[in-house]
């Protein structure tokens, strides 16, 4: 099915209050505009050139910018900003209230929590994966989340894990397999568990 230039999957489900733009491409078994629990009718606003490959669920409340993707099977969940130029890998997942900013690329498999800010330009390596609760399962934990930061154009290797409330400098690199437990200095590469700065980046 055309639709302002674009590719719908007849397979595909759109909801209500979804607004896309032009030449946006939507495959097999993708569902856009997913209601959520409490929702007030907010509307989906995705724009133009977008790719959404098979089996990806976007929720209902999500801005998204110009010349989005995901891979398969992407689970984008309700409420986030994303920006420009954004891709999102196979089987991420992206939970509510998260901000994504312009050239960010986030790969596959990565687990990308609440009250979560990705700055302009940083990368995502496979597997990487966020948390945002210092004490899972205590009565309150869902009042005491902490979101993560990680600032412009920093790096995130393959399998690292970002505890909450860290903060990773821009032009940072956290090489592959680190945990991370404190918050990393911008223009410098960190590693290890716990993660340690090694050296700075000169430019």
């Amino acid at each position: 099915m055309k639709i302002n230039n674009g590719y719908i999957s007849k397979t595909a489900i759109i909801h209500k209050n979804v607004c896309l733009g032009s030449n946006v491409i939507i495959e097999d078994g993708c569902i856009v505009g997913l209601p959520f629990a409490k929702m007030k009718g907010e509307c989906t606003v995705i724009g133009d050139n977008a790719h959404i490959r098979a089996g990806t669920y976007i929720y209902a409340g999500n801005t998204i910018g110009q010349n989005f993707q995901t891979g398969n099977k992407a689970n984008v969940r309700e409420l986030n900003t994303i920006g420009d130029n954004v891709s999102i890998g196979t089987l991420t997942t992206i939970e509510h209230h998260v901000h994504i900013a312009n050239n960010v690329r986030i790969h596959s498999q990565v687990f990308v929590p609440e009250f979560t800010i990705l700055k302009s330009g940083c990368w995502l390596g496979p597997n990487v994966v966020i948390t945002n609760a210092k004490y899972p399962m205590i009565a309150n934990s869902k009042q005491t989340l902490q979101g993560v930061i990680i600032n412009d154009n920093a790096k995130i290797g393959a399998n690292s894990t970002i505890l909450p409330g860290v903060e990773i400098g821009g032009n940072t690199l956290i090489g592959a397999g680190s945990v991370v437990t404190k918050s990393i200095s911008s223009n410098v590469v960190a590693y290890g568990n716990p993660a340690k700065t090694v050296r700075k980046i000169h430019y």
